[in-house]
C-alpha cells in the first residue's frame, strides 16, 4: 500500500498520531477544522490541505474525531471526505463511536468500493508518543491486513478482533472498565483521606500493593495535587458511557456500577466539571463525603511531585484513554 497517507482531525490524539507516522518515513496530508492546529505538523513535515476532498485520493485515509455525528459529517456531510469523485482505498477511523454507527457507514462505503477499519484506541498523546498506546481493529480482513503496517507505526499493541464492527464495542468495554475503576479509586481515597490519612500517604502505600498499577502510580501526582488538567475530560467520559450502556442495553447485559458510575459522571458535569479530567470525580466523591474542597485553578498551580521521592515527576497524564 502507498506511503501517502491522509488525515482528519489533528487535536491532540490525532496530532500524537500524525507524528508517529511522519517519524515512521510516511508522507501524511492532514485536514483540521480548525487550520491552526495543523501548523505543527507542517512545520514536522506534514501537507496541510485546504479541503478535506482532497484526501480522497490518496490510498488510505485516517480519521479522529469526538462523536458518531462528527464521524458521519467528515465522511459523508456534503463537503466530506467522499463528496466528490475520487475514491480512497481504505478509511480508517480511530475515534471511538456508536457501532451501529460503524457498521452503517462500514455498509455505505463498502457500495462506494471503500474499504472502512473501525481502529479505536487506548491511550493518550503522551501513550502515542512513545509508542505505547494500543489499537483494536476490526472490518474486513483484507483491508485490515493493508493497513496494518500503519498501525504498527503508530501502537505498541495492535489487535484484530473481528471482520464486522467489534473494536467499537471492545473499546467501548474499556472505557467502562476505566470510568469504574477511577471511581472506585476516587471512593477509596477519600474515605482514607477522611479518616485522617493523606491522599498523598494513602497512594504511597496502594502502589506499594498487588492491587496499584502502572496506570495508578502515574495519575497519582494529580490526585495528589488535585490537579485536573484534561487529558480525558468527563464530558468524553459521558459520551462512551451513553454508548457502552446502549450496547449492553441492546444486549441485554446489566451493568449496576457502570450505571452507577454514570450518574455520578452526570452529577460532576452538572456541577462544572464538564472540561475537567475525569479524574475530577475525585472532587464530586470529597464534596459528598464532607472534605474541603479545592478550586481547580489552585490545583493547576500546585506543584506535581512523587508521593515516594518528592522529586519532579514524568509527564502527567499517561492513562489509556480515547
Amino acid at each position: 500500500m502507498s506511503d501517502r497517507i491522509g488525515w482528519i482531525g489533528t487535536g491532540r490524539m490525532g496530532a500524537a498520531m500524525v507524528r508517529r507516522l511522519l517519524d515512521a518515513g510516511y508522507e501524511v496530508t492532514v485536514w483540521n477544522r480548525t487550520t491552526v492546529k495543523t501548523e505543527p505538523l507542517a512545520a514536522a513535515g506534514a501537507t496541510v490541505a485546504e479541503d478535506k476532498i482532497e484526501l480522497a485520493a490518496l490510498d488510505v485515509v485516517f480519521v479522529m474525531v469526538s462523536t458518531s455525528s462528527d464521524l458521519e459529517d467528515v465522511l459523508l456531510g456534503e463537503d466530506g471526505l467522499l463528496a466528490g469523485p475520487a475514491r480512497p482505498e481504505v478509511v480508517v477511523d480511530c475515534s471511538t463511536v456508536s457501532g451501529d454507527v460503524s457498521a452503517a457507514l462500514r455498509h455505505t462505503l463498502a457500495g462506494m468500493g471503500v474499504g472502512f477499519v473501525g481502529a479505536p484506541v487506548s491511550g493518550n498523546p503522551n501513550v502515542v508518543a512513545a509508542g505505547n498506546c494500543c489499537i483494536v481493529a476490526s472490518g474486513a480482513p483484507s483491508a485490515f491486513e493493508g493497513v496494518r503496517p500503519l498501525l504498527a507505526a503508530v501502537a505498541g499493541t495492535v489487535v484484530y478482533a473481528g471482520p464486522e464492527d467489534q473494536s467499537r464495542l471492545v473499546k467501548l468495554c474499556h472505557n467502562l472498565y476505566l470510568g469504574i475503576a477511577v471511581q472506585a479509586l476516587v471512593e477509596v481515597v477519600t474515605l482514607a483521606e477522611k479518616g485522617g490519612t493523606s491522599r498523598e500517604a494513602f497512594l504511597e502505600f496502594l502502589n506499594g500493593t498487588i492491587v496499584s498499577s502502572d496506570w495508578v502510580r502515574l495519575r497519582t501526582p494529580a490526585i495528589v495535587a488535585r490537579d485536573w488538567t484534561p487529558t480525558f475530560t468527563t464530558e468524553l467520559l459521558r459520551k462512551d458511557f451513553d454508548l457502552g450502556l446502549a450496547e449492553a442495553r441492546s444486549r441485554e447485559v446489566p451493568l449496576p456500577l457502570g450505571a452507577a458510575v454514570h450518574q455520578l459522571v452526570q452529577s460532576a458535569i452538572g456541577t462544572g466539571r464538564r472540561d475537567d479530567d475525569f479524574l475530577s470525580l475525585y472532587e464530586q466523591q470529597a464534596g459528598n463525603a464532607g472534605l474541603a474542597s479545592a478550586t481547580t485553578a489552585d490545583a493547576r498551580n500546585a506543584p506535581s511531585t512523587s508521593p515516594r521521592t518528592g522529586a519532579p515527576e514524568p509527564p502527567r497524564g499517561q492513562e489509556s484513554r480515547s
